[in-house]
């Protein structure tokens, strides 16, 4: 099959400065044209403050003092128009309809993300998680309903509708065994299955959480595609199970739930092509999100805990080609068949964005045909989403909303787990700086 020439992998004869002579270019400020003097001063404040990793590494700590010493509301005053502004869409879905407007009409498309994850650890109970699984229906229905919803998408964490520590059973379990996906569809179906080395209350919870997810998955289908994320190597191996059985179920006839895949991760070339390898025997299409990772800290403080191999590439040039390694791959498949596989292009990095379309206009994939789209997170990275935007590329922005108490946590750990980024973005700065001086010198032009 198409799967193994050996043209799959980077074989294309493209070669790097070919690719980085593409015609789109990140340099111009005129991006910034379209942001308000207060988004720019508050994006240009915000950034700064990010580049301090002292801030960043104890910016939970800084929040919980911050909260103590100014109560709930005033605390919730000083965050509302500056962080909480800059990366969350609203409260409610009045204020994130608004934002979704605005976005709709700068060519960009909401990812929705309900700010919803379960730490090891801090199991929160069937409740908690049925409560959480409304919660994410009314994303979905968010999502579809509104006039700025076009082909929507919005992100999950299974996490969220079931326990951190039986994904890390089950990930244990399957190295041991094998679990079939259509036992885990029957369980989806309301059928009574029995699951191999689950203790009778395990099975229960899963069984429960596998109809939460279908549930979820009902809803959504033919309305929004649900990107699923990955999450530690010690539960990602139950979350793609899980995944790949809503996939078998769902996505008969399109990519309506996708699968996360961390570039960073010495085996995520291996956990693709057994994913590609999957949808073809059976016969459903895949959907794939890939990213570099944000999880390098904490996976490679857990390895040398357990005396285990570091699961992380051990430099940045080799998680960049793994990356690019399986770009390539997937838009060779796409450039076959289309209509069976679809990709998200979730990177902040610009090189990686321009080989994309590089290799997209070598081998024929339309820009707003669907199966390829670019993905960047709310408030970071407008220069290269604006300008993706204008070129004609379908752009979806990662949009988390909630109230500043839910969001807060998960600001945090989006905050800590991407510090590389956020320190990394001087050039997102100096472009804002140059739009601001651009508009200052007019300003003093039209007052002379």
């Amino acid at each position: 099959m198409f799967l193994y020439l050996p043209t799959v992998f980077h074989q294309t004869a493209v070669k790097e400065a070919d690719i980085l002579s593409a015609t789109l270019s990140f340099e111009d400020p005129r991006a910034f044209r379209v942001k308000s003097w207060g988004e720019l001063l508050r994006a240009l404040a915000i950034f700064r403050l990010c580049s301090f990793s002292i801030l960043v590494n104890n910016c939970g700590k800084l929040m919980s003092v911050t909260r103590t010493l100014l109560g709930s509301r005033g605390f919730s005053f000083l965050l509302k128009p500056t962080v909480y502004a800059q990366f969350v869409a609203g409260e409610n879905e009045s204020e994130i309809s608004e934002s979704m407007k605005k976005m709709s009409s700068l060519g960009l498309r909401p990812m929705l993300a309900v700010p919803i994850e379960e730490v090891l650890g801090e199991s929160t109970g069937e409740k908690q998680y049925d409560k959480n699984m409304e919660t994410m229906l009314e994303c979905v229905k968010m999502s579809s309903s509104n006039t700025w919803s076009v082909d929507p998408m919005m992100q999950l964490k299974i996490t969220a509708l079931l326990s951190s520590e039986l994904c890390v059973k089950l990930t244990t379990l399957m190295s041991q065994r094998s679990y079939n996906l259509s036992l885990l569809v029957k369980a989806m179906d309301g059928q009574h299955v029995s699951f191999p080395g689950l203790k009778e209350n395990e099975a229960a919870h899963f069984l429960c959480g596998l109809q939460r997810l279908n549930t979820i998955a009902e809803a959504s289908v033919n309305k929004v595609r649900v990107l699923v994320d990955a999450e530690y190597t010690y539960i990602n191996p139950a979350l793609s199970l899980v995944t790949m059985a809503m996939m078998m179920k769902f996505n008969k006839d399109g990519a309506w739930i996708w699968n996360t895949y961390q570039c960073y991760l010495k085996e995520s070339r291996s956990l693709l092509l057994e994913a590609l390898r999957l949808s073809e025997t059976e016969g459903f299409c895949l959907g794939v999100k890939l990213v570099r990772g944000a999880y390098m800290d904490k996976e490679r403080k857990q390895a040398e805990r357990e005396g285990q191999e570091d699961p992380v590439h051990g430099s940045w040039e080799d998680t960049n080609n793994s990356y690019n390694g399986s770009l390539d791959l997937m838009l060779d498949v796409i450039s076959e068949k289309p209509e069976s596989y679809r990709i998200i292009v979730a990177t902040h990095n610009e090189e990686s964005v321009r080989r994309a379309a590089k290799r997209m206009e070598e081998l024929n994939i339309n820009k707003d045909g669907g199966s390829v789209c670019f993905g960047q997170l709310l408030g970071m990275c407008d220069h290269v989403s604006l300008t993706l935007a204008q070129e004609g590329y379908i752009v979806y922005k990662s949009v988390p909303y909630g109230s500043v108490d839910d969001t807060l946590p998960y600001l945090v750990r989006r905050a800590q787990e991407n510090r590389t980024v956020l320190q990394g973005i001087r050039k997102e700065r100096d472009l804002l700086r140059q739009e601001l001086k651009h508009r200052l010198k007019l300003s003093l032009k039209g007052a002379s």
